[in-house]
């Protein structure tokens, strides 16, 4: 099926790897310097709202199979995108965070053009520019409509934000879903974007160690949290809810099932947190299937992304799209459609 490419959507807001509910907690129980810099990130995101439309008018392509990184460093500032570090095909440099954001956003683009067929973000050779060293002890890192952005961390809750590549993998996911379903940020549907964003910055992860899914840590953002802080990651795919506990955190408020599905308004109506329900489903599916994730699971979920979801679409949408494509896909009623049509009854969405 050749695919329609939609341009991105017109309502979503800037899409940050840490939610609102930790950085509001840290701001509530911190120390004194965190609850300052936790009101410091929640105020550049505030800020930066409405600024990817703009931003993503920008946006620089490239020739078709062509591979093209631009790395820029902040200096502790925030006008983007900064002073040009290392640009494609340059040495290493002495700077981490620049050879991390480098390195990663190169697997990323692989993952996709190697697994998928697609040709970077935008699926038209957008350049994949990055900016490190966003403000000062910045506890974020985002996608704003056109590139991507790292925070340091402050070292004591969060350390860099270049150090997972399964972050960077989600947030240059939520570019793929600007220019596919283009998934609106609120509710339900901001909630399947998250969800889609941790579904291949997890699959990223995994293809690049060679992980099946039952030897995988289902964990986004592992190793993120800072020595201290008692939790193992921003979200557990395979235990919705259980990432971290700590006093400054707060409690992993995902559900893993409807039953307990937020409704309230906070964080555009719960996107990073009700986006466990279909986190799950993904990790019951691939857990189902066997193998690696990123095979007959990820094909199913890209698919849905690519031709099925719109900007409106709910959890039911998605569930009906997954096994309707898991049957198309590998034949109806097949191990495949079966773990598909499981794992959304199995947390409550399918009957």
């Amino acid at each position: 099926m050749k695919r329609v490419h939609r341009r991105h959507s017109q309502s979503c807001s800037i899409c940050c790897i840490v939610p609102p509910h930790i950085l509001n907690a840290l701001a509530r129980s911190g120390t004194e310097a965190e609850r300052v810099l936790a009101l410091e990130t929640l105020a550049h995101s505030a800020r930066l709202r409405g600024q990817r439309e703009i931003l993503g008018a920008f946006a620089v392509n490239t020739p078709a199979g062509q591979k093209r990184r631009t790395v820029y460093t902040e200096r502790n500032g925030t006008t983007l995108p900064g002073k040009l570090v290392r640009g494609e095909g340059d040495p290493k440099v002495k700077d981490i965070s620049v050879n991390e954001a480098y390195d990663s956003s190169g697997v990323v683009y692989d993952f996709f053009q190697k697994v998928f067929a697609r040709n970077s973000v935008d699926d038209r050779g957008l350049r994949l520019d990055s900016s490190v060293h966003y403000g000062r002890r910045f506890d974020n890192a985002f996608w704003n409509g056109s590139q991507m952005v790292y925070g340091d961390g402050d070292g004591v809750i969060f350390q860099r934000f270049t150090k997972c590549l399964d972050v960077i993998g989600h947030e240059l996911t939520h570019g793929v879903t600007q220019y596919e379903a283009a998934l609106n940020y609120q509710d339900q549907p901001g909630a399947l974007n998250e969800s889609m964003s941790d579904v291949f910055g997890i699959l990223v992860k995994q293809w690049k160690l060679k992980q099946t899914a039952a030897k995988a840590d289902w964990l986004i953002g592992a190793g993120l949290l800072a020595k201290g802080v008692s939790g193992v990651a921003l979200r557990s795919m395979k235990a919705p809810g259980t990432a971290y506990d700590d006093p400054r955190l707060g409690k992993d408020p995902q559900p893993a099932h409807m039953e307990d599905c937020y409704k309230g308004y906070d964080d555009n109506g719960g996107v990073h947190i009700n986006s466990g329900i279909p986190n799950r489903a993904f990790y019951l599916t691939a857990d189902a299937i066997g193998g690696n994730a990123w095979e007959a699971p990820g094909r199913i979920w890209y698919s849905a992304l690519c031709h099925n979801l719109r900007p409106s679409s709910k959890f039911l949408d998605a569930a009906n799209a997954t096994v309707m494509i898991a049957g198309n896909l590998y034949g109806a009623g097949s191990r495949q459609q079966k773990a598909v049509q499981s794992a959304w009854k199995t947390v409550g969405v399918l009957k």
